[in-house]
């Protein structure tokens, strides 16, 4: 499981976009009993170069477009852009992308005032 947050600094005309990443070990499903939504998520990679991979995602209803640069030396923080995309068009897409197209579930669980 992994928390998420992404910060957007907005202190002149550039909008600088980092993903700060938290990882931790689910030792078991108990968690679930906890979860007051889920929803489907299929992903795919157009690039997974390690200076920068392009991830096209569909989650529920609306398709996503995300670019993320290379983490910084701790590995856990980087760069990521993500914009909104139709459907269609993600779906398009993931037909273009690098073998494997992932299916999940995420759980929305929240732990200690975070979802």
């Amino acid at each position: 499981m992994r928390l998420k947050t992404l910060y957007n600094k907005i202190r002149n005309p550039k909008i600088i976009m980092f993903e700060i990443e938290r990882k931790f070990l689910v030792e078991s499903s108990e968690y679930l009993n906890g979860a007051f939504s889920k929803e489907r998520i299929v992903q795919g990679f157009l690039n997974t170069d390690p200076e920068r991979t392009v991830r096209v995602r569909i989650k529920g209803d609306v398709g996503f477009l995300t670019v993320k640069g290379k983490s910084n030396a701790s590995g856990t923080t980087r760069f990521e852009w993500e914009k909104e995309i139709l459907v269609a068009d993600a779906e398009q897409l993931l037909s273009l992308c690098e073998p494997v197209i992932l299916e999940k579930t995420r759980y929305n669980v929240p732990f200690s005032g975070h979802l």
